[in-house]
């Protein structure tokens, strides 16, 4: 796969010009009880946040910028366990579904929420592939199919962490070894997950990852979002607009057919911003239950580019997702079940919404897509900008 090209933190384009001028009300209460005052200096905290079931300690940091925003990410999963985003008011919320604890995350009620999903991240049809003319059988985690690298996959695992520090904002660096033969891939992987937060209000990802063998490799960020805050009972009310003019069609189990279809006319349509939940009824009975499909992202070149914006109307919450990668999977939250999650609050169904860039579903069994295959001497590289600002 070649590899792209790693870009520097980015100023906030025009588009979102004003979001790291938004006040933090000093009366807010946000992470620890109280908001940040701006003008705060950036700062990075790290923390134990428990120990899993096997008795391993489970590191957090916390970053913060003089916005007013704050990250918290633990070693478990590579794991954005809470993000706080200003409204127009100044006024904090949690805009990400997660737990307090790590049994929350080690239990059936996490749903992915947060982690680096890897080694290949959506479905592989059949839980199996072929490589250079071996065949892989994979777990069948979404029977008949494998999904998210599989049920021990990278959200399950613990990441040694680094901090970072530049000009432009704090990080942490993640990073662990995939042994060969883990969940049935080949080869070794070495991966990275850098987390970035900026002083415009950006929260960056960027993945790195090199192997020993030739392997598929398509990594990706699965939080689920509600700008209105976590545990907020809708997210269809949330207004979405999405750069594509094509989607993967997919078979009833939401296998990619091979074919490029039309947005046109559909209830995929998001290239007018349109609220999630206008066109559901269109969709009941579908295999979909609601959206969970992956869009091909309108662009002109390689390199990082706008792929959606999700704007919450009451509170004034923008988020723009910028990306490398050539799909956006959208998925409404169909399958919230009203588990129990931070601070006791209710995660129903369609409360958030995950807006994953990535590679296409199925990918190493399509060649018609764009090849997720990673060999030696390669370098797998992947960038997701979160850009937060508010509708005045």
């Amino acid at each position: 796969m070649p590899s792209v090209a790693r870009v520097p933190f980015l100023a906030l384009s025009a588009l979102v010009l004003g979001s790291a001028a938004c006040t933090v009300t000093e009366n807010n209460t946000g992470p620890g009880g109280s908001g940040t005052p701006q003008g705060a200096p950036q700062d990075l905290v790290v923390e134990e946040f428990g120990k899993t079931a096997g008795g391993e300690k489970v590191e957090r940091y916390t970053l913060s910028n003089s916005a007013g925003m704050k990250a918290r990410l633990i070693t478990y999963g590579a794991t954005l366990t809470e993000l706080w985003v200003p409204d127009r008011t100044g006024k904090l919320a949690d805009v990400v579904l997660g737990f307090d604890d790590v049994a929350g995350y080690e239990s059936d009620r996490n749903q992915f929420f947060g982690c680096t999903v890897g080694r290949v991240a959506n479905r592989i049809a059949e839980a199996r592939f072929e490589l250079d003319g071996k065949s892989h059988a994979l777990a069948a985690n979404n029977p008949p199919h494998h999904l998210h690298g599989g049920p021990g996959g990278f959200h399950t695992k613990l990441w040694t962490a680094r901090e970072l520090r530049t000009p432009d904002g704090v990080g942490i660096e993640f990073h662990r070894v995939s042994p060969a033969g883990e969940e049935g891939y080949p080869g070794q992987v070495e991966a990275w997950v850098t987390y970035a937060l900026t002083q415009e209000n950006e929260l960056r990802i960027d993945y790195r990852a090199t192997c020993d063998a030739a392997t598929p490799v398509n990594l990706t960020h699965h939080s689920y979002f509600n700008l209105a805050g976590a545990g907020a009972p809708t997210v269809l009310d949330h207004v979405l607009q999405v750069a594509a003019s094509r989607y993967t069609k997919g078979d009833a189990t939401l296998i990619p057919t091979g074919e490029f279809a039309s947005v046109a006319e559909t209830p995929f349509d998001f290239r007018t911003a349109t609220a999630i939940g206008a066109r559901l009824p269109a969709l009941e009975g579908s295999p979909e239950g609601g959206y969970d499909l992956n869009y091909v992202i309108d662009r002109e070149a390689p390199g990082l580019v706008a792929a959606c914006r999700l704007t919450e109307p009451e509170s004034g919450r923008v988020m723009e997702i910028w990306t490398t990668e050539p799909g956006l999977q959208f998925y409404s939250g169909n399958f919230l079940k009203g588990q129990a999650g931070k601070g006791g609050r209710i995660y129903a169904h369609r409360s958030a919404c995950c807006l994953e860039t990535q590679h296409f579903p199925n990918s190493p069994n399509t060649p018609s897509f764009p090849s997720i295959t990673l060999r030696p001497g390669e370098t797998y590289t992947h960038t997701i900008v979160h850009r937060f600002r508010v509708d005045r």
